[in-house]
């Protein structure tokens, strides 16, 4: 498959990226902001050294790597693999790269060691995310809601 996803520890080198990513992952919602370029791009630098300081701190264990496909850098994954539990902090994938089957790849993937660990998958979803409907056809369930956050709990014994 010339298109195969890989995994790999992010590294320093991939800053800038990493920002891209998360930068998709904000534009439909900075879209009809009436900021100038320049008060975009700081915003989103702003959030993603808060988020990637939250998850610091609050995952210590968890990992961070790079989706990668076909070699090319393309998203990124984090996961916190818990006593009791895999948690999806957060996987994403660049614009213009989704809907390729990555993502799903990357959940499946996750799906499988959980299997094998004997533990439930878990994550959090914004009501409104189109990734919701990824989740949901990988077999998670709502098992709680937060505001507009639903939190999906995928079983291995279904």
């Amino acid at each position: 498959m010339s298109d195969e996803i890989t995994l790999r520890p992010v590294t320093e080198a991939d800053r800038e990226f990493l920002v891209a990513v998360y930068a998709g992952t904000r534009a439909q919602e900075l879209e009809n902001v009436p900021w100038s370029r320049e008060q975009k791009d700081a915003f989103v630098r702003m959030q993603y050294a808060a988020q990637t300081a939250h998850y610091a701190a609050e995952f210590p264990e968890a990992t961070h790597q790079v989706i990668c496909s076909g070699g090319v850098a393309v998203g990124r994954l984090y996961l916190a693999r818990a006593a009791d539990e895999f948690k999806i902090l957060d996987v994403a994938v660049l614009p213009d790269c989704r809907r390729r089957g990555t993502g799903s790849a990357v959940v499946r993937r996750i799906q499988e060691e959980a299997r094998g660990a004997g533990k439930p998958v878990t994550v959090y979803v914004e009501t409104f995310n189109p990734s919701l409907r990824l989740f949901r056809d990988l077999g998670f369930r709502t098992t709680a809601e937060h505001g507009i956050q639903l939190l999906l709990r995928w079983d291995a014994a279904g």
